[in-house]
């Protein structure tokens, strides 16, 4: 029998030490993509947290296998169709298999995915989307035509080329909400404050797109993007809504990025 979540574990300072060796760990593999170090310093951070407090041990774990079977491919953006069933099932299980851990071993739902609360949702909340929409366009073609970013992703002109971006764009976004928030942050969320578990998944998340191709300045966008998806997802708790505000940001993501390859298509932008 699945039990109700339990109330938030309280921890000593000294568990921040290995939780953020476990989200430094990410820094490694995926931004750096210094796999050995961060390998180590993922064991040693769950070896550490075992001796700090069980618990705490026991949800990292979770996340250090999430995070080692995403580990297991490059996420660098590539839309050849064997690379996206790679990739679709990898990510898959990168979710599945936390999840089962969650249910099956634990016993409990800490890691859910709240599609209908049943709340609907605020003004502000309605206005928020068309905010990420203002911004995405006023920010982004220069992010990534200006820095030269839209080069970490593959040229595309023919149509089928720009399908396949698509999908994998969006594809990506709710997986990133998936894994990130509704799994990492939300097992992080057990042990620490708001705040702290929030920097925690941020790193991870960061770490993650800088290798999908979010480089040169790219986390001043992606660390505000970050936080405010843990903090959003914290206050709504609605996986319907960050997946909206996520899937909005990706469509002009899209958009840019079809334009910045194509410099004479989607003339939308002032870039």
């Amino acid at each position: 029998m699945v039990i109700a979540e339990p109330t938030l574990v309280r921890q000593s300072s000294w568990g921040l030490v290995p939780a953020a060796g476990v989200s430094a760990s990410a820094v490694l593999i995926f931004a750096l993509q210094y796999a050995v170090a961060g390998y180590a310093t993922l064991v040693v951070s769950l070896v550490v947290a075992f001796l700090v407090n069980r618990p705490l041990a026991s949800d990292l774990l979770t996340i250090a296998i999430g995070l080692a079977i995403i580990s297991s491919i490059s996420v660098e953006a590539n839309i050849d169709y064997w690379n996206i069933v790679l990739m679709g099932t990898v990510m898959t299980l990168a979710v599945l298999v936390p999840f089962l851990i969650d249910r099956r071993i634990h016993k409990r739902r800490t890691i859910t995915f709240p599609i209908r609360t049943g709340q609907k949702w605020s003004r502000l909340e309605k206005s928020y989307l068309f905010l990420v929409v203002l911004l995405g366009w006023a920010i982004l073609p220069t992010y990534f035509i200006g820095s030269g970013a839209y080069q970490n992703w593959p040229s595309i002109s023919e149509p089928d080329e720009i399908g396949r971006l698509f999908v994998g764009v969006n594809a990506v976004g709710i997986w990133d909400e998936l894994f990130f928030i509704c799994t990492i942050f939300a097992l992080f969320r057990r042990h620490f404050p708001l705040w702290q578990a929030n920097i925690l998944q941020a790193i991870i998340f960061v770490s993650f797109l800088w290798e999908l191709g979010y480089r040169e300045w790219g986390p001043l966008l992606t660390i505000p993007f970050a936080l405010l998806q843990g903090y959003i997802f914290q206050k709504t708790k609605s996986l319907t809504y960050v997946v909206c505000v996520h899937l909005l940001f990706d469509l002009v993501v899209f958009l840019v990025l079809v334009h910045a390859h194509n410099r004479d298509w989607l003339q939308i932008f002032i870039y």
